[in-house]
């Protein structure tokens, strides 16, 4: 079977019609761990290690989707089949990665390392991405993971699971968690207009993201 990116994880229902995103609700969880991981001398960003584990009744419909054979469970030919199908559903929306060097986003390569595991009855998704260019740790840096069109939540149910590979003594770090109430009281109308200029979802949706922020001094 193949599953459409839209049906998958990415669907917005009534919310095209909707003025606020306070009207979207997820359909699909995920408990998630952001690792980000440093070159060796600590002064740029080499990779981000990702790893999401899905609530119990999404995985129970990707076991049901994919198990072939009729056995209520996955082989490791169904898994690669659910593996291909997440790693080209997401790949046009940058796998859920929001990157931002000092206000500007960050372009990331699609992932070379991305697999799919059942584990005790849940769907796990782990892969590794990299900056197409060169990412210094200067200035703020930050790092979300978030879908924009609201279908898929994943949380980051702690603030150590947004963890930095040994950050140097003079970086800050810290997880923001942005309060979504106050987002829209403060945004309302450009909200509303960036909801029904695409519904799809938008740039300004990311502004609801918990994010890693990563706050180093300026090179140069």
């Amino acid at each position: 079977m193949t599953i459409r990116p839209a049906l998958f994880f990415c669907a917005l229902g009534a919310l095209v019609i909707a003025p606020l995103p306070a009207k979207a609700h997820p359909h699909v969880f995920a408990e998630a761990r952001l690792d980000v991981m440093l070159s060796q001398d600590g002064k740029a960003v080499e990779s981000l290690r990702h790893l999401w584990r899905f609530d119990d009744a999404f995985s129970s419909t990707v076991v049901v989707e994919f198990d072939k054979n009729g056995d209520n469970k996955l082989d490791d030919a169904e898994l690669a089949a659910v593996r291909d199908t997440v790693y080209t559903s997401l790949g046009d929306y940058n796998y859920f990665q929001l990157v931002t060097a000092n206000g500007k986003d960050v372009a990331m390569r699609a992932p070379d390392d991305f697999a799919a595991v059942i584990d005790n009855n849940q769907l796990i998704i782990m892969f590794e991405a990299k900056p197409k260019e060169a990412l210094e740790l200067s200035g703020t840096v930050n790092f979300g993971v978030y879908d924009s069109t609201f279908y898929t939540a994943i949380d980051f149910l702690e603030d150590e699971q947004m963890a930095v590979q040994t950050l140097p003594d003079q970086c800050s770090r810290k997880v923001v968690r942005p309060d979504p109430d106050e987002i829209i009281q403060q945004n309302q109308e450009a909200l509303t207009q960036a909801f029904m200029d695409d519904p799809a979802g938008g740039d300004m949706t990311k502004i609801f993201a918990t994010r890693l922020e990563l706050t180093c001094p300026a090179n140069g």
